[in-house]
C-alpha cells in the first residue's frame, strides 16, 4: 500500500474549523508531496486558506546554509511576495510580530528520528509561541525514516536542555513529527489548539525506502536515509574534536582525525562485534569544517543489518575506543555549541554528562548501554505509547 504524507492529504484532511484562516507555513527543502511539488507552492495556490508568511528552521527554507550553526536572516519570497522569517538565529521562537497576521501556523518538515535534529525543537518553540498568543498549529505528518519501532539512548535530563534537545525524549525516539507534536502539546502546552494531519498507509516498521515517497535532503548533510540511520549515534562526534565527515560525500558515515590510524581503529571496533555493522579503515580529507584540508585517518561505517544495528551504542563505542587508543589526544570540544555557551557540547547532545564521564573512565559499550536501556524503556512504555498514531 503506498504511503501518503500529511501534505499529500491536506485537500481532504485540512480541518474544517481552520478553513479560510490566515496561515503561516514552516517548511524546509524536503517539504514536498509525492510528485515533488513543494509545500510553499501548494499552500500558495490553495483556496482553503490565505497564506500570509513563511517560516524556516536551521539551514533555511531552501537549504541554503550548508554547514551547521550558520545563521540566516529574514527576507521576502520573490515569487509569493510574502515575508520569510528565520527561526535559526538569535530569534528561534517566533515573536508576536511574526505571528500577528496569521491565525494558524502549519508545520511540514521531514524529521530524521533523532533528538539532536533541531527541526522538532523549532516546532516546539513555535507551539510555545502559538499557545501564548492563542494561535492554532497544524502539523502535516511525515515518516520517521529509520522506522517508528526502535527507541534507543539516554532520555534527556532537564538540566541539559538545549536547542539540540529541549524536552525529555531518548536520542532515537521512534516517533513521527506529528506524534512528537502530540507529546509536546499534552505534556507542556495543554491549552494549545493542535491538529495533526496523519499519513495514510504508513506502518511503524517501515523504513523510508519502503514508503515509495521521494527522499529530498532535509538538511545539506543528510543526503540519504542511510545517513539518517547512523546519525543518532554518530552526531555525538559533533561534540568532539573528531571529524564526523562533514566536508565529505558521506557525512556521519565517515569519521576520523589526523592523529588516527584507520587500521588500528577499525580493528578495535570490529573486535567489539557490534550488531549490524562493520568498520572499514580509510583516509579522507574534509573540504570544510573540522580538519578541513588535512589528511585524516579513520573509518567508514557499513551497515550489514539495519534491523539489528544500534546507532547510539555504535556512536558511544566509537568514542570509547578512540579515547582508549589515544588517551593523550584532546577529545571533547569546548562550548559554545548550538547557542549553549557553558555546558560541554557532548553533554547537551547526550542529554547528560554521564556518557562523557563513563567514556573517560574506560567503561565498555555494553556497560554504558546497561545504564540507558532502563530509562529508555520507561519512556517508551509510559510516555511515548500514549501518543502513537500508527500501528
Amino acid at each position: 500500500m503506498p504511503v501518503f504524507s500529511g501534505l499529500d492529504r491536506i485537500a481532504k484532511k485540512w480541518p474544517r474549523k481552520l478553513r479560510k484562516s490566515r496561515v503561516g507555513l514552516l517548511v524546509h527543502p524536503a517539504s514536498v508531496n509525492r510528485l515533488l511539488e513543494h509545500a510553499s507552492s501548494i499552500f500558495h495556490k490553495s483556496q482553503l486558506f490565505e497564506l500570509k508568511a513563511f517560516f524556516g528552521p536551521q539551514h533555511g527554507i531552501r537549504g541554503e546554509t550548508q554547514d551547521n550553526m550558520i545563521e540566516w536572516r529574514d527576507f521576502r519570497d520573490p515569487r509569493a511576495g510574502l515575508p520569510v522569517y528565520s527561526l535559526y538565529g538569535e530569534t528561534r521562537k517566533p515573536t508576536p510580530e511574526m505571528l500577528a497576521d496569521i491565525d494558524v501556523l502549519a508545520v511540514d518538515m521531514q524529521d530524521v528520528g533523532a533528538r539532536y535534529y533541531t527541526f522538532i525543537w523549532t516546532m516546539d518553540l513555535c507551539m510555545q509561541a502559538c499557545a501564548e498568543l492563542g494561535k492554532s498549529v497544524i502539523v502535516l505528518d511525515r515518516p520517521n525514516p529509520i522506522t517508528g519501532s526502535s527507541v534507543e539512548g539516554p532520555v534527556l535530563a532537564p538540566a541539559f536542555s538545549s536547542f539540540v534537545g529541549l524536552r525529555p525524549v531518548p536520542v532515537r525516539h521512534g516517533m513521527t513529527i506529528g506524534e512528537i507534536a502530540l507529546y509536546l502539546k499534552n505534556e507542556f502546552y495543554p491549552a494549545l489548539d493542535l491538529h495533526v494531519v496523519p499519513m495514510q498507509g504508513w506502518k511503524r516498521t517501515m523504513w523510508f525506502d519502503e514508503t515509495g515517497l521521494p527522499w529530498v535532503l532535509p538538511s545539506p548533510n543528510m543526503p540519504t536515509p542511510e545517513t539518517a540511520l547512523v546519525y543518532p549515534g554518530m552526531c555525538l562526534l559533533e561534540g568532539t574534536m573528531l571529524s564526523e565527515g562533514r566536508g565529505t560525500t558521506r557525512p556521519f558515515e565517515i569519521f576520523g582525525a589526523p592523529f588516527i590510524s584507520g587500521d588500528a581503529l577499525a580493528e578495535q571496533l570490529n573486535k567489539l562485534q557490534l550488531p549490524g555493522v562493520w568498520f572499514r579503515p580509510l583516509f579522507f580529507e574534509p573540504t570544510f569544517q573540522k580538519h578541513a584540508g588535512e589528511l585524516c585517518g579513520g573509518a567508514q561505517i557499513h551497515i550489514t543489518d539495519r534491523k539489528k544495528f544500534r546507532s547510539f551504542k555504535t556512536g558511544a563505542a566509537v568514542l570509547s575506543v578512540i579515547r582508549r587508543l589515544y588517551p593523550d589526544e584532546p577529545l571533547w570540544k569546548s562550548p559554545p555549541y548550538e547557542y549553549e555557551r557553558e555546558k560541554m557540547p557532548i553533554d547537551i547532545l547526550a542529554g547528560t554528562d554521564r556518557l562523557r564521564n563513563l567514556i573517560d573512565s574506560g567503561a565498555s559499550p555494553d556497560g554504558m548501554e546497561e545504564w540507558w536501556q532502563p530509562e529508555c524503556a520507561v519512556f517508551a512504555k509510559q510516555t511515548r505509547k500514549k501518543y502513537l498514531l500508527y500501528e
